[in-house]
């Protein structure tokens, strides 16, 4: 044919299996394979116990096979025999058993298996049949939820994340562990612990007589830190997340769902260069001050601190991220300020405390499969208020808010309680109180509980160990000289050189 003739000349040919019409496909299924399972079921006495842990009545495609497995279930729940009679009585007193085709097709199953030996290699490919059919079924439906302009997309990526993580959770099985390997496990840690000057098996943080009485944080681990407001929760993670990161170089993971990312650095350069927060904000710097900022914040870069600030973060959005974040970053330990501020959107909830309890059991699911510490900062409810004396202002397990679950999830609840906020400025001995503040480790799965003494510095919303000027940066001690100058903004002397480009030239964070 000429060029010229060629109708399509300048234009694309449609493709011929474009105009094809849509076939369909069958759905995943191996309905020989069902046959076989439960004919073996029938035959051997110990064949259901190999299977149980790996099949349930959905499982199947036939929905013959659903209705006869499901009487298999049941015989073995009364811990009866399984054999072809058992079930045909089993199928009659359900009222299935002409459903299912009566004695003549379970006697036909039967005889389609010589043995059972190889029914639990079976009975996986029969479970990884029914997931991609869970998979196919949920992409379908999300698929026209997407199609549908009406939907938020917001909402619905939240319930495609609920959905697939209930999809996952519902047919991944850890096997059990012979006890060797996990003694072997145990007796390595212990020789890393005994091997390490400070004797911790944990992630030190830089508070001593706090990693005295934990050992450190322990992989696995959800710790609660639990406080009213303005008793220092941020603060804490915060002086604890920079020791952590700077003095030992752990990878660590702030999720803050109360303040902006610049907001938590700010509060940083505040806690690490020793300068008032409110001349963070306003840029009223002296020039020592900004000498100052200019040293100290060094410590600062490079720190493998990460830090998200998404707004009403929900459970299912922190599990793709902290597996995200500790697979590309190595990241040891998560930080989530604060627990109530977190939802569990895509599921319904009959109250708030039924939300929270799943958050909480999450969190800790979570702590286990990363084997690595979480720590939730919480609110506590106003009964700490309403009780009078000193001792009546301590936190208790009680005052956790909106969730007993949380008490009941946590490996360690530890209380942050400063008397000095109340006006209690001594203690029954007349030791002064002013500027300490309390941990009390009120729970302890694995340990000890008891009171640690930290010293809180308000003007720098900085914890730190008692005995401490200020400890900063691995092996090294900064006094606080600087800050020694007089009120006309002179300068003492300093020890360091200030970086080129300091002085009013330098922009704040």
């Amino acid at each position: 044919m000429a060029e010229g003739n060629n109708k399509y000349q300048g234009k694309r040919k449609p493709k011929e299996n474009n105009l094809l019409p849509d076939i369909g496909k069958i759905q995943p299924q191996a309905r020989e394979l069902e046959e076989a399972i439960l004919g073996a079921l029938m035959l051997e006495k110990d064949a259901y116990s190999l299977v149980s842990d790996i099949l349930k009545p959905d499982s199947f495609y036939d929905n013959i096979h659903q209705i006869i497995y499901r009487a298999i279930v049941n015989l073995a729940v009364t811990q009866a025999p399984i054999d072809m009679l058992t079930v045909v009585e089993q199928l009659k007193k359900e009222g299935e058993l002409e459903t299912v085709g009566g004695p003549l097709y379970i006697a036909q199953l039967t005889e389609k298996v010589a043995s059972a030996a190889h029914i639990e290699f079976h009975a996986r490919i029969i479970a990884q049949k029914y997931l991609a059919r869970e998979l196919i079924a949920f992409s379908s439906t999300i698929t026209n939820k997407a199609f549908d302009e009406t939907s938020d997309v917001d909402d619905l990526m939240q319930e495609a994340e609920s959905k697939l993580f209930e999809i996952s959770q519902g047919n991944v099985k850890k096997d059990v562990t012979q006890i060797n390997p996990v003694i072997k496990e145990a007796l390595n840690l212990l020789e890393i612990a005994a091997n390490r000057p400070e004797g911790l098996s944990g992630l030190q943080t830089g508070f001593d007589a706090l990693d005295k009485i934990t050992s450190g944080w322990q992989n696995s681990d959800l710790v609660i830190i639990a406080a009213r407001p303005a008793m220092g929760k941020t603060a804490f993670v915060l002086s604890m997340a920079k020791n952590m990161s700077v003095a030992f170089n752990y990878p660590i993971a702030l999720f803050s769902l109360e303040m902006s990312n610049v907001q938590l650095v700010n509060r940083l350069i505040v806690n690490t260069c020793e300068i008032p927060g409110e001349k963070i904000k306003n840029g009223q710097l002296l020039p020592y001050e900004w000498e100052q900022l200019d040293f100290k914040i060094k410590e600062l870069y490079d720190a493998p601190l990460y830090i998200d600030d998404t707004p009403s973060l929900s459970v299912f959005e922190l599990r793709t991220k902290a597996r995200r974040l500790v697979r590309e970053h190595g990241v040891k330990m998560i930080i989530i300020d604060y627990l109530q501020l977190m939802n569990a959107s895509g599921m319904q909830y009959g109250s708030r405390e039924q939300e929270v309890s799943m958050i909480s059991r999450s969190l800790k699911g979570l702590a286990k499969e990363l084997n690595i510490p979480i720590i939730a900062l919480s609110q506590l409810n106003r009964g700490v208020e309403g009780r009078a004396g000193a001792e009546g202002k301590r936190p208790q397990l009680s005052d956790l808010r909106e969730s007993g679950a949380i008490e009941q999830d946590a490996d360690m609840v530890c209380f942050i309680h400063r008397p000095e906020y109340y006006k209690i400025l001594e203690d029954d001995k007349g030791n002064s109180l002013i500027g300490l503040a309390e941990i009390i480790i009120a729970k302890h799965r694995n340990g000890a509980t008891g009171d640690v003494l930290l010293r809180f510095k308000s003007e720098f919303a900085r914890f730190q160990n008692v005995d401490d000027d200020y400890n900063f940066g691995a092996g090294q001690n900064f006094s606080s000289k600087i800050n020694a100058g007089t009120s006309s903004g002179t300068p003492p002397a300093t020890d360091f050189q200030p970086m080129q480009g300091s002085g009013n030239d330098f922009v704040p964070f």
